[in-house]
């Protein structure tokens, strides 16, 4: 006798995520010497180049097929006194954020609790997505994280340290004390890429409306846990306990912000602070799904969605996608006031890296960087690099 297919509730859904959480990803291998000690050689021209665009800090990891993840700084958290940039030093991954949210995506998908064609409509509870006035096609999940869902809001200023900060129903909702439009839909679902933040909180919504569970605590069981980004939070503002550790952002003309500033409580679409180090092991694991290693972060087809376009445009699920093939690309920018930063991921060779700096200047760092790095640790062509 046949049986009704399994419908997962909040409860069951949140049990496997628990689960999931206590089974770390084992693709990672430590660094082999030779590739080490040649990303250690990068040290003085990452030195040279900070110097030359006035970036306070920047810190590099690199990943490589067997060769593990390997990381090399320059700098220092704060101009003129700071500490110095090392391994543990965190980031806000600004938009990068969108590529783990992205993933943290398909991780509830891979439960069955949410699916990334079907209206988003049916699955949110805690605020209602206003109607569609373009008659354009369903605002679905994909379409979320590929950005062709025609929601507004492009980005985030962020908020001062101390400042009341809005709730994710505020944000969406556009009421103070959120300093941003409500989210709507501005072109017809479906129709093209428009970049959106806004979308992003709707994803955060559906995740949290669908599971049962904030956000914020989500992530860590399905993501930062298997992926082993033990430096990695969502925690806005950050834990006074870590300040030591992180890198503070700084103006054109080199003057720090305040603290931990800006405050992004848009958690996934700006809202992660990380290392690059965190940011290359999700990569890596992201690698190695799609290889299909035993025990994947997330399922064979699953990360191939994710890095095929949607609705005809050159944006995949969380990130821009490039290539095809071994050539394959994908790619994602971030700014914050104050960081700049990108990750580079090749899927089908297992290579790429990211970049993370605390200054407005970082982005003409990191243009001029990207391709050295390509070059020399043989890269796919590099795609257009916009966030």
């Amino acid at each position: 006798m046949s049986q009704a297919p399994f419908r997962p509730t909040r409860r069951t859904v949140a049990a496997g995520l628990a689960a999931t959480g206590a089974v770390a990803f084992a693709g990672i291998a430590p660094a082999r010497a030779a590739f080490a000690d040649d990303v250690a050689a990068l040290a003085p021209a990452l030195a040279e180049l900070a110097d030359e665009h006035r970036v306070p800090g920047v810190a590099v990891a690199l990943f490589d097929p067997g060769d593990g993840v390997v990381t090399v700084e320059a700098g220092l958290c704060r101009g003129g006194d700071g500490p110095p940039v090392t391994p543990a030093t965190v980031f806000q991954a600004c938009s990068i954020s969108k590529t783990l949210a992205a993933v943290t995506t398909l991780a509830v998908v891979q439960t069955g609790a949410v699916d990334l064609d079907g209206d988003v409509r049916q699955y949110l509870r805690s605020w209602s997505l206003p109607p569609d006035r373009f008659g354009g096609k369903a605002v679905t999940l994909r379409r979320l994280l590929a950005m062709t869902a025609g929601i507004g809001v492009p980005g985030f200023p962020g908020y001062a340290p101390g400042a009341p900060l809005p709730t994710l129903v505020d944000i969406l909702a556009g009421r103070p004390p959120a300093n941003t439009p409500p989210v709507t839909i501005v072109q017809a679902p479906g129709r093209g890429y428009l970049y959106s933040g806004g979308g992003y909180q709707i994803v955060e919504a559906v995740l949290a409306d669908a599971v049962g569970i904030p956000y914020q605590r989500l992530v860590p069981g399905l993501v930062f846990g298997p992926a082993q980004m033990g430096q990695s939070s969502l925690d806005q503002p950050l834990d006074p306990a870590r300040e030591k550790s992180v890198a503070l952002g700084h103006l054109v003309d080199g003057t720090p912000l305040p603290e931990t500033a800006p405050v992004m409580p848009e958690l996934a679409a700006a809202g992660l602070w990380t290392t690059p180090a965190d940011l290359a092991r999700l990569a890596v694991a992201i690698c190695e799904a799609w290889r299909g290693v035993p025990r994947p972060l997330l399922r064979p087809d699953l990360v191939r969605q994710m890095m095929t376009p949607v609705d005809g445009t050159a944006y995949g699920l969380g990130g821009g996608v490039g290539g095809s093939g071994e050539a394959l690309l994908f790619h994602k920018g971030g700014h914050n006031l104050g960081f700049h930063c990108h990750l580079v991921v090749a899927p089908a060779t297992g290579r790429g890296g990211v970049v993370m700096t605390n200054s407005e200047n970082g982005e003409a760092l990191i243009a001029r960087l990207l391709p050295l790095l390509a070059t020399r640790y043989a890269w796919p062509p590099l795609p257009d690099l916009a966030e």
